[in-house]
């Protein structure tokens, strides 16, 4: 009585031409993967593991990266000029 694309009985989804399948929304909803959200594959004893990315700080990603030569507090004062009062 359910229609095809029902993920009610089983959660199954059936893989398309292009390898593609849908999560089930009830999936989806329960581990909150949005639209966007990446995730890693992996086969693990014959089954189909997927894990939903962490995604990057772009702030931790940055971090390091410039090699200065002097104080970053040095830096910013030069940059900022004297501070009216």
């Amino acid at each position: 009585m359910g229609s095809r694309n029902s993920y009610i009985v089983g959660m199954r989804a059936i893989v398309s031409e292009k390898g593609q399948v849908t999560i089930p929304k009830a999936i989806r909803d329960r581990l909150g993967i949005r639209p966007g959200q990446v995730l890693d594959f992996a086969a693990d004893k014959g089954q189909l593991v997927a894990t939903k990315t962490v995604p990057e700080d772009p702030v931790e990603a940055v971090y390091g990266v410039l090699h200065l030569r002097r104080p970053t507090d040095e830096l910013v004062r030069t940059l900022r000029g004297k501070a009216d009062v």
